[in-house]
């Protein structure tokens, strides 16, 4: 995604982390870090749910983006849910 998540495309494309309102609630990152998409792995099975919660809760909070001021933090038990 870039050093400023500015995105990039080149032998994949990724989408800017910066400014992007799809990372305003948590749902949507949180499914996309479980699961995947096209150029990205799921995680899933690799990170604990506090550690899925913490790189949301980084990500709607750095790259310009402010979403937890006004939507909320993620939390693990969020995680845990969207699991099931």
């Amino acid at each position: 995604h870039m050093p400023e998540g500015e995105g990039a495309e080149g032998a994949g494309a990724y989408p800017a982390l910066a400014d992007n309102e799809m990372l305003a609630g948590a749902a949507y990152p949180i499914y996309l870090i479980l699961e995947g998409q096209r150029a990205m792995p799921p995680l899933g099975g690799i990170l604990d749910d506090q550690q899925v919660a913490d790189v949301v809760n980084y990500i709607r909070s750095h790259f310009g983006n402010d979403f937890i001021e006004e939507w909320g933090e993620a939390t693990a038990e969020e995680v845990a849910q969207t699991r099931q």
